[in-house]
C-alpha cells in the first residue's frame, strides 16, 4: 500500500490569515496644524477554501503538501488607506471529499460536485482605523484597532468515491472481472485473495446512450469491521453508492449465510449502509446449468432481487444491467445531496495520519510595520461587542458554500 498513488485519508494543516491592524495616523500637511486622525483600516486576512476537481481522483497531491497557509492582511495607511487583503488559499480535492475536524473527529463539510466551492476557514477581519473613532469629545484619538487572528486548525480529509452501484463482496468473487467486462476499466485480475488493494471506478454503458458508474472496493472477510483485512480501509467509498451488488459465487457452500455476514459487517461499519437499495448477484454460474441454479433459488435471501450471472461466458449480464438501471433510477434510492456524514471513531481513523506530527511554524509571527497604536485597557473592555457590532455586518458561518 505504501507504493500505491491511490490516497484516499490525508491529514494536512490549514490556517487563515489574520486581519491587517488599523492604522492610528494623525493628518499633518502644510496650514493644518490639526489635521485630526486619518489612519485607514487593516485588511482582510486570507480565506482558505475547498473547491471540487472532477479531475482529480485522489489525495496524493496533499500528501506532501500538509501545509496550507492563507497570507495576513496589509496595515492601514494614512488618508483613510485601507490595507491590501490577503492572498486566499483553494484546496483542489477531488469530488466526494468529506473533511474533518483532525482533533474532535467531527464532520465539518463535503465537496461533492465539479467546481463546487466551500469557504473552509474565515480569514480575521481587518482592524479599524482611529478615524472610526473620533468624536466631539475625543478629536485625536491615537489608538487603532488590532486585527482579527487567523484561525489555524488541523483537518482530515477523506475521499468517498460517487459511483451509482457499489461492488461487495468476499475476496475472489469476481467483482473486478464483473467491472473489466462491463466497463473499459482494467482492474488487476489474479487467482488469489486480495488481488484488489484499492477501489477501482468503471463507466457502465446501458443500452446504447445511457451509463452508470460502478465502484469495485477490495474484498470484505468477516472481521473486516474490527480492522481484519483490508475491506475496512475502503468502506467509506460506498457509503455515497446509491445502490450495492452484493457478489457470491456459485459454488459457496452457504450462499444465504455469506449474505448475512456481508450486511452485518456493512452494518458493524456503518448502520445507515443497512438501509441501501441492494442487488444480489450469484457470480461464475458458467458451471451451472439450470437444474442446478433452479436448487439454489430457493435458498437466496428472499427479501433482495437477485441474478445469476457469469462474467467470463457473458452470461446474465443484460439482464443485471437492466436490473440496477431500475433500481438506480427508482426515486426512493436518490442520494441526499445534504448527506450526513457520521463524525470519525476510532474505527475509522488511519492511525499513521492520526499520528503525522506537523512541524515548527514557517513563518514567524512579525508584527508588521505601520501597526498602529495600541488601545488603553478601558478601550479594550467590550471591544467587540461594541466596535465589531457597529462597524462589521454580522459575518458568515465557516464552511459556506460559495458557489
Amino acid at each position: 500500500m505504501a507504493e500505491s498513488n491511490f490516497i484516499d485519508y490525508v491529514k494536512i494543516l490549514c490556517r487563515s490569515g489574520k486581519g491587517g491592524a488599523g492604522s492610528a495616523h494623525l493628518h499633518r500637511a502644510k496650514y493644518m496644524p490639526k489635521g485630526g486622525p486619518d489612519g485607514g483600516d487593516g485588511g482582510r486576512g486570507g480565506h482558505i477554501f475547498l473547491k471540487g476537481n472532477s479531475n482529480l481522483w485522489t489525495l496524493i497531491h496533499l500528501k506532501y503538501t500538509r501545509h496550507i497557509y492563507a497570507t495576513d492582511g496589509a496595515p492601514g495607511y494614512e488618508n483613510t488607506s485601507t490595507g491590501k487583503d490577503g492572498e486566499d488559499r483553494t484546496i483542489e480535492v477531488p469530488c466526494g471529499t468529506a473533511v474533518y475536524d483532525a482533533e474532535t473527529g467531527e464532520f465539518l463539510c463535503d465537496v461533492t460536485r465539479h467546481g463546487q466551492v466551500v469557504r473552509l476557514l474565515r480569514g480575521g477581519r481587518g482592524g479599524l482605523g482611529n478615524w472610526h473613532f473620533k468624536t466631539a469629545t475625543r478629536q485625536t484619538p491615537r489608538f487603532a484597532q488590532p486585527g482579527e487572528m487567523g484561525v489555524e486548525k488541523a483537518i482530515i480529509l477523506e475521499l468517498k468515491l460517487l459511483a451509482d452501484v457499489g461492488l461487495v463482496g468476499f475476496p475472489n468473487a469476481g467483482k473486478s472481472t464483473l467491472l473489466s467486462v462491463v466497463s473499459a476499466a482494467k482492474p488487476k485480475i489474479a487467482n488469489y485473495a486480495f488481488t484488489t488493494l484499492e477501489p477501482n471506478l468503471g463507466i457502465v454503458n446501458y443500452r446504447g446512450q445511457q451509463s452508470f458508474v460502478m465502484a469495485d472496493i477490495p474484498g470484505i472477510i468477516e472481521g473486516a469491521s474490527e480492522g481484519k483485512g483490508l475491506g475496512l480501509m475502503f468502506l467509506r467509498h460506498i457509503e455515497r453508492n446509491a445502490v450495492l451488488l452484493f457478489m457470491i459465487p456459485a459454488d459457496s457452500d452457504d450462499i444465504a449465510k455469506e449474505y448475512a455476514i456481508l450486511c452485518n459487517e456493512l452494518a458493524t461499519f456503518n448502520p445507515e449502509l443497512v438501509n441501501k437499495p441492494r442487488v444480489l448477484a450469484i457470480t461464475k454460474c458458467d458451471m451451472l446449468d439450470e437444474e442446478l441454479m433452479e436448487q439454489i433459488r430457493p435458498e437466496l435471501p428472499q427479501d433482495v432481487p437477485s441474478v445469476f450471472i457469469s462474467s467470463v461466458a457473458q452470461m446474465g449480464l443484460t439482464e443485471l444491467k437492466d436490473l440496477l438501471w431500475r433500481t438506480i433510477n427508482d426515486e426512493h434510492n436518490r442520494i441526499p445531496e445534504d448527506l450526513v456524514h457520521s463524525d470519525l471513531d476510532e474505527r475509522h481513523r488511519v492511525r499513521e495520519e492520526d499520528e503525522f506530527l506537523f512541524g515548527a511554524e514557517e513563518e514567524p509571527d512579525v508584527e508588521p510595520e505601520n501597526a498602529g497604536g495600541k488601545m488603553s485597557v478601558e478601550e479594550e473592555l467590550n471591544w467587540d461587542d461594541e466596535y465589531w457590532k457597529d462597524h462589521y455586518e454580522n459575518p458568515d458561518d465557516d464552511f459556506q458554500v460559495v458557489n
